[in-house]
């Protein structure tokens, strides 16, 4: 059994958007991650209003800072965490101690029933390439799970105070029920906005790491314009999301409407070619084995590891990663422009535009998981024995069928996302793409 009185005290805020009444369930004595954990379920089920736990626990040596994003110190994000540690080392020994140093590794919990509003696909598990992912230390793993041998204890009293770079909203110490919170809908919003853009971006580039190679081998000029286009939106999204991070506010004339219509061209793409591979799967007789030339008329190269089928595939989560962080960013502009209604119309302006892009997720998912259940038929031929090239050829595409419903994500419970942020001593913040926190 785990001493968790002799482990290292991290200090643990609730969060909440703007005021809102809870039962006194937090408490003031050092708890457990399982109790933790328990805690934010009460907080979710029971608020009104989104409420949020942040952590802070030792940065560790060894962090892959290229997997976030960088903001200065002057950023909003940045100035709202330095202003809550500093508001709450005046009334709490615990958060004086773990953020005397100023390097700290916070981890920014929202529960599942507020993160279920971002749109079920916008946060999922990704597969990590080229390593295991796990770039942080023995406290914190880049899953989200909480090591052993830690204590987390409440702070009270704490205040994020101000408003800061436009992300208005109200800040302070909310009493309710005997429990306080901390009134800091700026700094939720902008750490759910930038964990949710940095997930978005990872995506995008697992997607043309994908592209490249499958264009390797198609050599297949119209699909290379297909990416060159999609590649294109990056300056301007990019160029949005730093002034967003950075001051605060979005500008005009930055060349989102050109990307967004590039974008949403490829999009439709996606839903005509979805359209086409459902009707053509809808056609094939229930339970029959299907011939190879059949399934490849249809689906050209879904024998094949580099066909186009894939590449179109790729092309579609592409689009799909570039609109959702494109989202994101419509979305806080929205926010910040009714300070007084901040989260609220975050989560509305992403539900209406999430719905579709789940949808078409949905269905190319549908689309792969029914492909992978399909059997093969044997060639048509007047000899009684198939050759060597043919049964090698049917036993490679059956395979190659089975292994496209592998990873294929499909709706389920929603979970917490957990949102990483590494503070450094001079104020300056990496923000790591959001996932789904690990009880």
């Amino acid at each position: 059994m785990i001493d968790y009185r002799k482990g290292p005290n991290v200090p643990v805020w609730t969060l909440a958007t703007r005021d809102v009444q809870v039962p006194a369930v937090i408490g003031s004595g050092p708890m457990t991650a399982e109790r933790l954990v328990e805690l934010r379920g009460v907080l979710a089920a029971l608020a009104d209003q989104p409420i949020a736990t942040l952590e802070a626990h030792p940065l560790p040596d060894k962090l892959d800072r290229s997997q976030g994003i960088p903001l200065d110190a002057a950023s909003p994000l940045a100035q709202h965490l330095s202003q809550l540690i500093t508001e709450s080392a005046k009334a709490s020994t615990t958060a004086a101690t773990a953020t005397a140093s100023g390097e700290i590794l916070c981890r920014m919990v929202v529960p599942a029933k507020v993160a279920a509003e971002f749109g079920q696909g916008l946060v999922r598990p990704m597969v990590p390439t080229g390593s295991t992912g796990e770039f942080y230390g023995d406290l914190v793993r880049s899953t989200g799970q909480i090591a052993a041998k830690a204590k987390f204890v409440p702070v009270t009293g704490a205040a994020a105070a101000g408003t800061v770079g436009g992300a208005g909203a109200t800040a302070g110490a909310a009493a309710a029920g005997g429990a306080v919170l901390t009134v800091a809908a700026p700094l939720v919003l902008m750490a759910v906005a930038v964990g949710v853009s940095a997930h978005a971006d990872r995506k995008r580039q697992q997607a043309i790491a994908h592209i490249t190679d499958l264009l390797e081998q198609l050599q297949a000029d119209k699909l290379d314009d297909e990416q060159s286009a999609l590649n294109g939106c990056r300056p301007a999204i990019d160029k949005a999301t730093a002034i967003l991070l950075d001051q605060g506010r979005l500008g005009v004339s930055l060349g989102l409407d050109s990307a967004v219509h590039a974008i949403d061209t490829a999009l439709s793409k996606a839903d005509i070619r979805l359209a086409r591979w459902t009707s053509t799967l809808d056609r094939l007789p229930d339970g029959e084995p299907v011939e190879i030339g059949t399934l490849t008329e249809s689906f050209p190269g879904v024998d094949d590891q580099g066909g186009t089928f894939r590449t179109h595939l790729e092309l579609a989560a592409l689009a799909i990663a570039l609109k959702r962080r494109v989202n994101v960013l419509q979305a806080v502009e929205r926010a910040q422009s009714e300070p007084d209604n901040l989260f609220e119309n975050f989560t509305r302006a992403l539900r209406s535009d999430e719905q579709r892009l789940d949808e078409l997720e949905k269905g190319l998912a549908g689309v792969l998981l029914r492909l992978s259940a399909l059997e093969l038929a044997r060639p048509k031929s007047v000899r009684p024995v198939l050759t060597n090239g043919e049964v090698d050829r049917l036993m490679r595409t059956a395979y190659q069928l089975r292994r496209l419903g592998d990873g294929v994500a499909v709706n389920g419970r929603p979970t917490d996302v957990a949102i990483e942020i590494a503070r450094e001593r001079d104020g300056s913040v990496v923000v790591f793409p959001a996932l789904p926190a690990e009880a």
